[in-house]
């Protein structure tokens, strides 16, 4: 049975084309920790651009809790054996990281385990602080098969994000006999997703995505996709913020530097013909040509000063170095 998550008007935005935006978001499968979404009517090419994007932030960005150390009784290190259980200290962590955890804040947590005798360590035989809900209470951590044996530790649960090393985490000099573990955050375990095409009124080629998410209990494949958009959406957003700011700073920068310029050019182009650095007798030459303005003599080219009565070929190398000084040079042919 189909269930609405939420719809979304269809509706149209203005991104140099009409773009339509998707009509609804439904839940069509369900079964444990795994949902499979289907979104309809995605502008053609959306399906791919909106699922990779949910997939990535999905798997990378989504906060959790894992163990990030562990302190065993009279193990110094992870390759020691551990007389009268099963598995070696490297097993016994491997099972550790497999635990899932729901954390109250984000502060670091303890808890402790206690064994003896013939048993199997399980999720539900460690001692939690109240802060702390195991998931999966029947992981296997430990089995001892003598009498005799005792396994007696502690252990350390931090949230991060996606995938860390002890290295990423950065933390300092551990205690003697604890062991800094890589760690899994992320409560999504798979995502996968498949694009179709559907009818959109008279066209075939719009996309249908179906974004299939598995999870690991500790949220439900909805809140891990709400998380997600969210994620997105508070990226782009900043991004909105910031170009609106700066684009009303930019278009005034822009247009006062214009004005000065213009102020400047004008201001220059009215110069007189007396006013610039030139000899006497081509400044005569100049005014008896009726060229009385900067202005005047920047729509003349070379040809037409040199066909000009009394201006020669050096007076029109005055007259370059002159307005060179100015930034300024005669009209192009």
């Amino acid at each position: 049975m189909r269930q609405p998550i939420f719809l979304l008007f269809s509706n149209f935005i203005l991104v140099n084309i009409m773009i339509s935006l998707p009509s609804s978001i439904k839940i069509i499968a369900q079964e444990d920790n795994q949902a499979t979404f289907e979104i309809e009517g995605l502008y053609p090419g959306y399906g791919v651009t909106l699922g990779n994007a949910l997939r990535r932030v999905l798997l990378s960005s989504l906060e959790g809790a894992a163990v990030t150390t562990v302190q065993i009784e009279g193990v110094p290190h992870e390759f020691s054996a551990i007389p009268g259980v099963k598995e070696d200290v490297i097993q016994i962590i491997l099972n550790f990281k497999k635990l899932r955890f729901k954390l109250r804040g984000n502060e670091e947590q303890e808890g402790r385990f206690e064994i003896k005798g013939e048993k199997k360590l399980k999720g539900k035989d460690l001692i939690l602080p109240s802060q702390v809900e195991i998931i999966n209470p029947d992981q296997l951590l430990a089995t001892l098969t003598s009498k005799t044996a005792k396994l007696i530790g502690r252990f350390k649960i931090s949230t991060g994000i996606g995938y860390q090393s002890v290295e990423q985490r950065g933390e300092g000099k551990a205690l003697v006999g604890e062991i800094p573990i890589d760690s899994i955050f992320t409560p999504v375990e798979r995502v996968a997703f498949r694009v179709e095409q559907m009818r959109v009124e008279k066209r075939t080629d719009f996309n249908r995505l179906l974004l299939t998410i598995a999870t690991d209990g500790t949220m439900s494949p909805a809140e891990a996709l709400l998380q997600a958009i969210g994620i997105l959406q508070a990226h782009l957003e900043i991004l909105e913020d910031n170009l609106k700011a700066e684009k009303p700073k930019k278009e005034k920068e822009v247009k006062e530097e214009k004005g000065k310029k213009e102020k400047k050019s004008s201001e220059v182009t009215k110069l007189k013909i007396e006013d610039l650095d030139l000899p006497t007798r081509v400044k005569t030459a100049l005014l008896d040509n009726h060229l009385k303005t900067v202005g005047g003599l920047l729509m003349k080219n070379k040809e037409k000063l040199l066909a000009l009565q009394g201006i020669s070929e050096k007076s029109l190398e005055a007259i370059e170095k002159s307005l060179k000084k100015l930034k300024l040079s005669l009209k192009e042919n």
